[in-house]
C-alpha cells in the first residue's frame, strides 16, 4: 500500500492517499481536540499511601518522564510525583498579547522558584545570598524544563566520554572520564531520535549513527543561509540543526506550525517533543503509572537495612503525606536532585543519601557560552519559525594549543523571538540612545535586521562550584533551600572568549552591517545544570554506578544532568534523554532478576 502524506500549518494534521485494490482513498486526520489532550494525561489508576508500589519516580522532565514511562509500559506499578502544576498544550499560547504574561510565569520558566528559594554565592568564604533571579531554572511543570527547552538537539560525541585520558588532568577540577563510551549509548541516543521524535540531518563531523533522523530537517532560515555564507568564506563545516521538534507528522503528534514560540514557552500543538507531550501519555495510559502533579517531595526515607523505603511529600493542599515503594528513582534536576539528597540526612547517613564519597552536589557545571549581536542592511525576519537552522561545530574538539580546555558549536538564533518587543529590545544597539525618537526609530529600522550569534562551549567540573543546603534560607513549606556556589574555571572564560572572537568572524564574513559583543562575565545563573551525583566506577569519586545506582543504596537510583561526568558542547537535554533510556532498560533487567 502507498501511502503520500501532505502536511499543513492548518487544523488539517495529514492526508494519506491509500491505495488499496487498485483504488484511491483519501483519510482526513484531524489534530487531537484539547479534550483528548487532556484525557491521554488523565490517570487510570491510583494508589495508596499504603500499597508498596514498584517504583517512585520523582520529577517528570527529560529523565523521569522517559523512565516513568519505561517502567510503566512493562508492568510494573509507578508514581510519577512532580512538584509542578499538570499543563496541556491549551495551556499554552502564541498569542501575542498574552505571551508576555506566559513568558514571565515563573513555574514555566524558571525566572524564580517558589518551592526552592535558592542563594547563590562565588565562593565558600561568603555569606549566600537570595537574587531576584535564581541561579538555578528549571520549568516546574508536568514534563519539567523539557517543555520549555528551545529543543536544539546535539548528541555527545566520542570524545566527551573519554577526554580525561586524552588530554589529561587539568588543575583545579574533577576532570574525569565517563565509565561509559558513546558507543554504549548509542542505541539509546536512536532510541531518542525516533521515540521522542527529532528532526536533522548528519553533519560532515558527526560521530556514527545506527539509524538516520526519523524526521528531515527544518527548512533553511534566512540566519542559516548566512551562517553558510560565512561558513563558505572561512572554510568552516556547517550543518543542519538537529531539534526535538517534528517537521512531520510522527508517533501520533502533529509536525510543527511554526510559530516560534519554542524558547521558553510550551508548544501548543505538541510538536515540540517534551516528555509532556512524547512520554507521560503512555506511562498513564498503560494503566500502570499514577501522575501525581504540585507534590513537591522534602525526604526520601530509609529502613534499618539502609534501604529507601519511603517518599515523603506536600501535596496541593499543603497536606503532609508519604508513599511506600520497592525503589525510588530521583530524576529531579541537577540542582533539586542533590538538594533532596541532603535534605534527607538522617542518623544512618549523616551527610545525606548516597554521599559516603562526599560527592553529592559538587561538581555543578553550567556550560560557557558567548552572545554577539549583529545587524544587516536587509531584512532576515529571523523572529519566525524554530529558533535555529545551522549549526557550526569546526570548533568542537579541545586543541590545547589554544592555551586552554574546552570546544563547542556556534549556532544563530533569534533571542526571546515569541515576545516582539523583547526581542527588539534584545536587539537594541548598545552604543545607542536607550530611550526618545531615535531610541524608537532605531527599533522600527532593526527588528527584521537583527541576528544573535551564540556561541555554546564545555564547563569543567571543581569542587568548589557545588549545591550545598543553606544554613538559614527555607522555602514556604519550611524545608531549607538550596545554595549554590559557582565561579566559572578559568578555561570556561578563556573558551568564551575564543567563541566569541569565532562569531565575530562570522559576522563579518556573512556581511553584517554591525556587530556587537555580548561582555563575557562569570555566571551567575543557568539552565543547564550538570554533574552534581556524577557516575563512576569508583565509589570513592562517584555517586552512583554507571547504571545509575546509587553506590550507598541499593534500590535507589539517580538520572538527571547531575549524573553527568563533562558537560558536553552546550546541549545536554538529548544526552540526559539517552541516559534515561538506559537506565530504565537496566533497572528493569535488575528488578525482574530480584537485584533491586
Amino acid at each position: 500500500m502507498a501511502v503520500t502524506t501532505i502536511t499543513s500549518a492548518g487544523n488539517l494534521l495529514a492526508c494519506r492517499d491509500h491505495r488499496k485494490h487498485g483504488r484511491t482513498r483519501l483519510v482526513i486526520m484531524m489534530p487531537p481536540t484539547n479534550r483528548e489532550k487532556q484525557m491521554a494525561l488523565e490517570n487510570h489508576v491510583t494508589f495508596g499511601l499504603d500499597e508498596i508500589v514498584d517504583f517512585v519516580v520523582i520529577g517528570s522532565g527529560s529523565a523521569g518522564g522517559i523512565i516513568a514511562k519505561e517502567l510503566a509500559t512493562n508492568g510494573f506499578s509507578v508514581i510519577l510525583l512532580e512538584q509542578g502544576a499538570l499543563r496541556t498544550a491549551e495551556d499554552f499560547t502564541h498569542d501575542k498579547h498574552d505571551a508576555l504574561s506566559v513568558f514571565l510565569n515563573e513555574e514555566l520558566n524558571g525566572g524564580g522558584n517558589k518551592y526552592s528559594q535558592q542563594t547563590f554565592r562565588t565562593d565558600h568564604t561568603q555569606t549566600a545570598k537570595a537574587p531576584q533571579m535564581t541561579p538555578a531554572f528549571y520549568s516546574q511543570t508536568v514534563g519539567g524544563s523539557s517543555v520549555h527547552m528551545t529543543a536544539n538537539f546535539w548528541r555527545f560525541r566520542e570524545i566527551d566520554f573519554k577526554e580525561r585520558s586524552l588530554l589529561g588532568p587539568i588543575s583545579d577540577t574533577n576532570f574525569s572520564d565517563w565509565p561509559i563510551s558513546y558507543e554504549e549509548l548509542e542505541p539509546y541516543y536512536s532510541r531518542v531520535d525516533w521515540e521522542i521524535g527529532v528532526s536533522g540531518a548528519p553533519g560532515p563531523d558527526d560521530s556514527f549513527r545506527s539509524r538516520p533522523f526519523p524526521m528531515p530537517p527544518f527548512p533553511i532560515k534566512s540566519s542559516g543561509v548566512l551562517m553558510e555564507k560565512a561558513a563558505a568564506q572561512l572554510g568552516w563545516s556547517v550543518q543542519p540543526e538537529p531539534h526535538a521538534v517534528l517537521t512531520k507528522p510522527h508517533n501520533g503528534r502533529p509536525p510543527c506550525i511554526n510559530c516560534g514560540y519554542c524558547m521558553w514557552f510550551g508548544c501548543e500543538t505538541n510538536a515540540k517533543s517534551s516528555t509532556l507531550a512524547a512520554m507521560i501519555p503512555a506511562a498513564v495510559q498503560s494503566e500502570n503509572c499514577e501522575l501525581r502533579p504540585e507534590c513537591a517531595v522534602y525526604k526520601i526515607g530509609t529502613n534499618a537495612r539502609g534501604r529507601v523505603e519511603e517518599v515523603a511529600y506536600i501535596d496541593s493542599t499543603g497536606a503532609e503525606k508519604a508513599q511506600k515503594a520497592k525503589a525510588v528513582i530521583v530524576s529531579a534536576n541537577g540542582a533539586e536532585t542533590p538538594r533532596l539528597l541532603l535534605n534527607s540526612a538522617n542518623s544512618q547517613f549523616p551527610d545525606g543519601l548516597a554521599n559516603s564519597s562526599g560527592f553529592v552536589g559538587r561538581n555543578l557545571m553550567f556550560n560557557s557560552h558567548s552572545i554577539v549581536r549583529t545587524l544587516f542592511d536587509r531584512q532576515l525576519n529571523d523572529y519566525k519559525g524554530v529558533q535555529v537552522s545551522r549549526i557550526i561545530h569546526q570548533f568542537y574538539e579541545s586543541d590545547l594549543k589554544r592555551g586552554f580546555y574546552g570546544g563547542g558549536g556556534i549556532d544563530a538564533r533569534p533571542f526571546m523571538a515569541a515576545v516582539p518587543f523583547l526581542f527588539a529590545m534584545a536587539g537594541a544597539r548598545p552604543n545607542g540612545p536607550q530611550w526618545g525618537t531615535e531610541f524608537k526609530a532605531n527599533l522600527e529600522n532593526d527588528f527584521t535586521r537583527s541576528m544573535f550569534l551564540f556561541g555554546s562551549g564545555t564547563s569543567l567540573p571543581q569542587d568548589r562550584n557545588n549545591i550545598t543546603i543553606d544554613p538559614t534560607h527555607k522555602d514556604q513549606f519550611g524545608r531549607p533551600s538550596l545554595r549554590i556556589t559557582y565561579r566559572d574555571h578559568d578555561d570556561d572564560i578563556k573558551l568564551a572568549n575564543f567563541m566569541q572572537d569565532r562569531t565575530m568572524e562570522i559576522a563579518q564574513a556573512a556581511g553584517a552591517q554591525h556587530a556587537w559583543r555580548e561582555p563575557i562575565t562569570y555566571q551567575t545563573r543557568g539552565p543547564h545544570l550538570l554533574g552534581t551525583c556524577r557516575m563512576g566506577d569508583n565509589p570513592a569519586t562517584s555517586v552512583i554506578d554507571k547504571y545509575h545506582r546509587a553506590h550507598d543504596i541499593p534500590n535507589l537510583f539517580l538520572c538527571d544532568g547531575s549524573s553527568l561526568v563533562t558537560s558536553g558542547r552546550g546541549q545536554p537535554t538529548m544526552t540526559i534523554m539517552a541516559l534515561a533510556f538506559r537506565a530504565a532498560e537496566h533497572i528493569m533487567t535488575a528488578a525482574k532478576n530480584n537485584n533491586i
